[in-house]
């Protein structure tokens, strides 16, 4: 291909290569791989392949010590989304991305096509997207703009969720003011398949046809990986300029393009997909061509565009939503055409795989771009950031020793009317949580439900199904990034362990400040070692994920904040456990360990103290996988009514929950030994308030006596509507409910 041409070098090149973001020591290292100056298309595709965002220059040397493989794990890290083998033939694919600085230049468009683009990646493995889960953090609700950024998120995620006929199904939305000045916007997305129909992004032969599928191509979007996602945002916070550098969707065209590939999968025409995200037409032939050692040739004239006078580096790097590249075997390439053209979907065939490793883009009749696809895909800048050691300056406050609160009651209302413990009602209405009918248990509880598609008559009578959580904590990690991961993980699949699921499988958002900063490459290490060793211990590798870095504004960072999805399986979903007591007379135990000093890090410090201090409460691994082993048999053996797991807020919050879906109380009576506040307030991991039947409970006992989990016995549910703490205090429920109810409406002013 060497007699097409060189491309003509981009005028004052280093000072265009600073521009777009390479540093000094990246052009010169982009001069060496090419033998020549760049041109300016190159410069473009170089700056957003090896930006922080597509090439994780900054992370990928500790995220290689995550582990990864799992006896259910049939596709994990590299590709699109992880791929998890559920039995029967059936799989499911999972995986969790941020849409933080784009939401907070442009909330609705910026979620949107978080939305969107997670869909995305999850279509791409071959499998029909079911449900969304979105963790959302904010700042101050009593800022102005944070309330503008809530009400654009949540509109954007519902618009396109609703549109595109994908359930919301769960999620969390958090309150701290670390996030004023950069909200995370994380988006989960799963999707199901047959196991044996999984999609790869991977070019496998010289010849294949390379077919764009989906919207034409415009300006937004252009630099969305370098630009937004690659950088800090300035003391004076939004630029502007920024703004067209967010993408657009559409999720009408989303939805014809999901049909149309699934589509195209059922009748095997395709040879390779890759959505067309981060870095647009440069990452998907770039990473295509470079897993299989090829390359490909693309004619730029042939991309259908918005704007015709589009520049070839602006066609290369725009993010233009709803797209996807195929593959296709020429013999197929009609039928491939006829399917698309039957959905409404454009499909433009714009290139062809070729042999050697050159990824070469043509414009006008000239060659604008002659790169190994390797060197942009998989040889970007790997750096050895300065680390340091971080200490939350606050963070040897011995808190659990703090004096009580003068009234106990006033207390328990203050942590009630927490907008991060009161109801999302107000959020979760925005979404359809039900559509496809595949809902068992939806927001509010502590993990999602779902059923799976019958793939036969056995799973028409008994069907599959599979659980899902999110769960993060900023505050745990700001305290300490290792111990603080270990609780996430825990949480997360201890949430799916209490509907009766065994967790199987994980996916992470890690969100940090720059890594420029040596305290945040500290924090970041930190957490990947807890991640990994807590993901190890509960058997749930990582499947994939992402890393955003630059959460910052000015010197003012986010708090660490991983973001972890776990998925289980459940073989009936029948089975499943809800969080709710169900009848008055049943018993209460708490399982797993007894409460302990867990005051660190505490919602109930932060908003009856004002504190973020101390250490968050140490977590033994062993004990939490036995937990969970106790939780998987009692629920098979159809003892459990309800589990529900102690985190924020502590007991008190966990039994107020559990007591109000069906207007029922609790009779508790507090642990031997225990103080009143870590009683009621402790966020201490690993314990899990569950209801049996009388006649079950002597079975029970002797199951968590085999499985050597503590558990002891902590009351009975009752009728009236009243939650009794025996010799301590009551608190009325119809009050209790009305707090919760109003706690967030309030926070953001809409009470008015």
């Amino acid at each position: 291909m060497s007699g097409l041409g060189i491309p003509k070098p981009a005028p004052h090149a280093p000072q265009l290569a600073k521009e777009l973001g390479l540093t000094e020591d990246e052009y010169g290292r982009v001069v060496e791989i090419l033998g020549r100056e760049p041109s300016v298309a190159e410069l473009g595709t170089f700056s957003v392949m090896w930006s922080e965002h597509c090439s994780y220059k900054s992370s990928k040397i500790y995220l290689r010590t995550l582990p990864t493989t799992g006896e259910r794990i049939l596709v994990g890290p590299g590709e699109n989304a992880g791929v998890v083998d559920v039995g029967n033939g059936q799989a499911v694919t999972f995986k969790i991305e941020s849409h933080n600085h784009p939401s907070f230049v442009e909330p609705f468009q910026g979620a949107t096509t978080g939305v969107g683009g997670i869909i995305r990646d999850i279509l791409t493995m071959g499998a029909r997207p079911i449900a969304i889960m979105d963790p959302l953090r904010f700042g101050d609700p009593a800022l102005d703009k944070t309330r503008w950024v809530v009400d654009g998120v949540v509109q954007g995620i519902g618009h396109y969720g609703n549109c595109l006929g994908v359930a919301t199904v769960g999620g969390e939305t958090v309150f701290d003011p670390s996030y004023n000045g950069n909200p995370l916007v994380n988006a989960l997305c799963v999707g199901v398949m047959r196991s044996d129909r999984i999609q790869l992004a991977v070019a496998e032969r010289p010849g294949d046809i390379a077919v764009l599928i989906g919207q034409r191509t415009g300006r937004d979007g252009i630099g969305g990986a370098s630009v937004l996602a690659s950088a800090e945002f300035g003391e004076d916070g939004v630029d502007e300029a920024k703004r067209p550098n967010v993408q657009v969707g559409d999720p009408f065209a989303g939805k014809l393009l999901i049909e149309s590939c699934l589509q195209l999968y059922a009748e095997d025409l395709l040879s390779g997909i890759q959505d067309m995200g981060a870095a647009g037409i440069a990452c998907s032939t770039s990473e295509m061509a470079s897993k299989a050692g090829l390359g490909m040739l693309v004619d730029l004239d042939k991309v259908p565009l918005r704007e015709p006078s589009m520049e070839a580096w602006e066609i290369l790097c725009s993010e233009s939503q709803e797209r996807m590249l195929a593959l296709v075997s020429p013999d197929k390439l009609d039928r491939v055409l006829a399917v698309c053209a039957r959905w409404g979907i454009d499909a433009t065939p714009i290139g062809e795989v070729i042999e050697g490793d050159r990824l070469i883009f043509t414009h006008h009749g000239e060659v604008v771009h002659d790169a190994p696809a390797k060197a942009l895909a998989d040889e970007g800048p790997t750096y050895h950031r300065p680390v340091e050691d971080w200490v939350h300056p606050h963070a040897h406050e011995d808190v659990d020793a703090m004096a009580a609160p003068a009234d106990l009651g006033e207390a328990i209302r203050t942590v009630l009317a927490s907008p991060n413990i009161g109801s999302a009602r107000f959020v979760y209405e925005q979404y359809d949580s039900i559509v496809q009918h595949g809902t068992a248990q939806g927001p509010g509880a502590d993990a999602a439900v779902l059923r799976l598609p019958a793939m036969d008559a056995e799973d028409e009578e008994y069907p599959r199904g599979i659980a899902l959580a999110t769960d993060g904590n900023g505050r745990w990690c700001a305290l300490d990034p290792e111990e603080g991961a270990k609780l996430v993980v825990a949480e997360a699949a201890r949430n799916v362990a209490c509907t009766g699921a065994v967790p199987v499988a994980a996916t992470n958002c890690l969100n940090f400040g720059s890594p420029e900063r040596a305290e945040v490459m500290g924090q970041f290490r930190d957490t990947v070692k807890g991640l990994g060793e807590a993901c190890l211990a509960l058997g749930v590798p990582i499947t994939g994920g992402n890393v955003s870095f630059y959460n910052q504004t000015g010197e003012a960072a986010i708090h660490p904040t991983p973001v972890i999805g776990v998925l289980g399986v459940f073989e009936q979903v029948v089975t499943h456990v809800p969080n709710a007591f169900r009848e008055a007379g049943d018993v209460l135990f708490l399982v797993g360990a007894p409460t302990r000093p867990g005051l660190g890090g505490s919602e109930y410090l932060w908003r009856v103290h004002d504190r973020i201090a101390g250490r968050p409460p140490r977590i033994d691994l062993e004990e939490e996988r036995r937990l969970h082993g106790l939780l998987w048999a009692a629920a098979e053996a159809q003892w459990l009514r309800s589990a529900h797991d102690v985190s924020t807020g502590g007991m008190v919050v966990s039994l107020v929950e559990s007591c109000l879906p069906y207007g029922l109380g609790a009779r508790v009576v507090p642990e031997q030994g225990v103080n009143p506040v870590q009683f009621l307030f402790s966020e201490s991991p690993s314990r899990v308030v569950v209801s049996l039947r009388a006649p079950d409970a002597e079975q029970f006992v002797r199951l968590c006596e085999a499985r050597g989990v503590w558990a002891q016995k902590l009351g009975m549910v009752i009728e009236e509507p009243v939650l009794q703490f025996q010799d301590l205090l009551d608190v009325d429920l119809t009050e209790a409910r009305r707090i919760l109810d109003a706690a967030l409406p309030a926070a953001l002013g809409l009470d008015a």
